[in-house]
């Protein structure tokens, strides 16, 4: 009986070792493998910026160093369709981009939102103009993104939800663009990059709280690109930049440090 519950003993000890040493792996680490995934979005998405772009992506410029292929590749899912596209609004993500989504879809990532409210345009209004017309600018994207944005987010998010009922999806955030009192000498004043900072907050809030309404994940990325800004001495976003689409856009760091991170842990 003794020898009996040793052997008894010894084999719970090695399983449980095997399991802590990582020599037996649970179930969880091969779920992705059975993953459907689909990632939508704009150029935060795309990765432009990141360089290794995609042969037959065009003008959406897709990157192979952008998140959504640098999760798949780690991942092997099932199956991975990628069509965001640089530029793209909620609208256009909604007429241009869902139609790989189905009721087999089982994850779906997305960032959208900055260009409805002219993100783009706040920063060549910042860069080529006053602070005071820079911060009125900001201000102006603040007021869409309480007032059009919310109901733009509502009718993209339940498109996705109509066409992937059974799917996680994840709404992933938007850096914030600059370190104050950082290591920039020259360009905007620090009242235009707090000024950006508190744009780049607000929408990121209407996200989180889009997100939650649809029952979708909000993961924002503010956290792993803190230390990255632009003007902090290991950047992960384009300041103004040749090309011109680049600037304030992530590098491929940024996807690979930034926003896969932000992505993986939610998934």
């Amino acid at each position: 009986m003794r020898a009996a519950k040793l052997r008894w003993v010894l084999s719970t000890f090695l399983a449980a070792s095997a399991l802590t040493l990582g020599l037996v792996q649970p179930a969880s680490a091969t779920a992705t493998a059975g993953e459907r995934y689909v990632a939508l979005g704009d150029s935060y998405s795309s990765g432009v910026g990141a360089g290794s772009y995609l042969s037959d992506s065009g003008s959406c410029q897709r990157s192979s160093k952008a998140y959504p292929s640098l999760w798949a590749a780690a991942n092997a899912p099932a199956s991975f369709a990628f069509t965001a596209c640089s530029g793209a609004t909620t609208s256009t993500v909604r007429s241009g981009q869902l139609a790989p989504l189905s009721s087999s879809t089982t994850l779906v990532s997305v960032t959208a939102g900055g260009n409805d409210v002219g993100f783009a345009d706040v920063m060549q209004t910042c860069v080529l103009q006053s602070e005071a017309t820079c911060v009125n600018a900001v201000n102006n994207a603040v007021a869409q993104v309480n007032g059009t944005l919310p109901g733009s987010l509502s009718s993209l998010y339940g498109a996705i939800r109509s066409r992937a009922p059974q799917a996680r999806v994840v709404v992933l955030g938007y850096p914030r663009f600059y370190q104050l009192n950082g290591t920039c000498i020259a360009g905007l004043s620090e009242t235009e990059r707090a000024a950006i900072n508190r744009g780049s907050d607000a929408l990121n809030g209407m996200l989180a709280k889009q997100a939650a309404n649809a029952g979708f994940t909000y993961s924002g990325v503010v956290d792993e690109f803190t230390g990255h800004e632009i003007c902090s001495a290991n950047a992960w976003l384009h300041s103004l930049t040749v090309p011109v689409s680049n600037s304030y856009h992530p590098t491929a760091a940024g996807h690979s440090g930034g926003y896969l991170p932000a992505f993986r842990s939610v998934v």
